[in-house]
Order: structure tokens, then C-alpha cells, then sequence
């Protein structure tokens, strides 16, 4: 079982950030008080699934890594992964690339390059690195490991496309460009992932569909 945590109107963090931003403090409030599982005692199976989901919606993706589950008798382990060929892994729908890519994080976890335990000893800023070494791993799936499996505080996706949506909806804004985003979410450090936590459970909930109203 991984580890829970429940952030709520209580939280020393929120009220920090409900204080910095009035727009974000309103998705807060509209969303309410969420619990979530870290994935901190499967990261391999997490990289792995990011891997499978990059580029493609969560519903084929989610299709894609049951497969994947399937050949590996309901776990995803390094382990298994290394005893199956490229052609099985290539017919669970996944791409040549992204399976050049599984097989390199499979290696570097087996030869121990790549050493779970240790990164929660690791800075952001080292962990990042470690992981865009790796063949086919980027920011992308370096910070939603970040966020999701080490629960690191203050990581910005200014790459993820579902937590950009949420931020042009909220600020009311067509640029959401990198420099935008980081100059407006400044004010969320040291904070960040939680903020933008939220800003994935507004999009989940369907909130972004209706236009965003500051004092409504």
C-alpha cells in the first residue's frame, strides 16, 4: 500500500497559497479537500507506465498498460519486463520508440544505474537528471515523477497539456507559454505541486467546462 495524504482548508500549505493567489484559492475552494496515494512503492511500474502514456489520451494509454499488467501476470517489474521479447511488449499496442525506451529504463533499474531508494536522497534538480538520461524520458515524465512518486512540493508541469488546460481557464489567458506560466505561478513556491494537484482535480471534475467566475 502506498502512503495517503489529504490536504484540506486546515493545511498549513493551502492557506499559504489560498493567501498568494485569489484565482487559485477559488479552484481550491470549488474542488475541496483531496486525498491521494503516493505511487512510492512501485516507482518502476509508475515510470513505466508514464512511458506508455506519453503522447497519447488516458484512455488508450489505460488500455495499453492493462495489457502490459496482463503479460506480466498483474505486476509490472523490471524482472518481468526483461523476460519478454520486443515483439510481445510491441503487441500490447505500444510504439518501437516507447519500447526502446521501457527497455532502457528496465536495464538501468537491473544493472542498479538506476536506484530508486537513493533518488528520495536526491535534489530535484538530481533526479531530473538522472531520469532524462535515460532513452525517451523528459521533463515530462521526470516531473510526474517527481510529483507523483516522491511528492516533491514545489515542481511546476509547465510541459503536462491537461494541467495547461486548467491554467488558461483559470487566468482567462491564450498564452500558455513557458515563460507565462512560470512568471504567473511564481507566487505558488514552494508549493507548486500542490497547486497544480489541484488544477488536475479541477480538470477530472469537469469543472473547466463551465467559464471561470472569480466572485461568483
Amino acid at each position: 500500500m502506498g502512503t495517503y495524504i489529504t490536504l484540506d482548508k486546515d493545511s498549513p500549505e493551502i492557506q499559504y497559497l489560498c493567501k498568494k493567489d485569489k484565482r487559485l484559492a477559488k479552484v481550491i475552494s470549488m474542488v475541496g479537500p483531496i486525498s491521494y496515494k503516493l505511487h512510492n512503492e512501485a516507482p518502476y511500474a509508475f515510470l513505466i507506465h508514464e512511458i506508455i502514456e506519453q503522447m497519447l489520451s488516458l484512455k488508450a494509454g489505460q488500455k495499453i498498460y492493462g495489457r502490459l499488467e496482463e503479460l506480466c501476470d498483474g505486476v509490472v517489474t523490471p524482472e518481468r519486463i526483461a523476460e519478454l521479447s520486443d515483439e510481445e511488449l510491441s503487441k500490447t499496442g505500444t510504439s518501437s520508440s516507447k519500447v526502446r525506451c521501457i527497455r532502457s529504463v528496465t536495464e538501468a533499474v537491473l544493472c542498479g544505474d538506476l536506484n530508486f531508494d537513493k533518488m528520495e536522497t536526491l535534489s530535484d534538480e538530481e533526479v531530473m537528471c538522472s531520469l532524462t538520461k535515460l532513452h525517451g524520458i523528459g521533463n515530462w515524465t521526470a516531473k510526474m515523477f517527481l510529483i507523483f512518486v516522491l511528492n516533491r512540493p514545489d515542481i511546476l508541469p509547465v510541459e503536462d497539456s491537461a494541467f495547461l488546460q486548467t491554467y488558461r481557464w483559470v487566468y482567462k489567458t491564450d498564452d500558455s507559454s513557458e515563460k507565462a506560466v512560470c512568471k504567473k505561478c511564481k507566487q505558488w513556491k514552494p508549493y507548486s505541486s500542490i497547486a497544480s494537484r489541484f488544477f488536475y482535480k479541477a480538470l477530472d471534475a469537469g469543472l473547466i467546462n463551465k467559464e471561470f467566475h472569480l466572485f461568483k
